[in-house]
């Protein structure tokens, strides 16, 4: 009877090695996803710059067309 529920035992642990084997990542799978979120993170920071760079831009051109507008005398 004993034996019975160690070979059950062995079979339920054998299912569950199985199964962790399908769903676990591996070193390359990290590695993987590590490289991807670097380029999305490098991408990410290139379109923060240009934000920066864009909202100065915005900045000074709404400067200039307020001089403009003064000189005008539109605004």
């Amino acid at each position: 009877m004993d034996e019975d529920k160690i070979i059950l035992e062995i079979l339920n642990l054998k299912a569950d090695v199985k199964d962790i084997r399908e769903t676990m990542a591996t070193k390359n799978d990290i590695a993987d996803l590590l490289a991807g979120q670097d380029k999305m993170i490098q991408i990410l920071s290139r379109v923060d710059q240009e934000r920066v760079f864009t909202n100065e831009k915005i900045r000074q051109l709404e400067a200039d067309v307020k001089t403009i507008k003064l000189q005008l005398q539109i605004a």
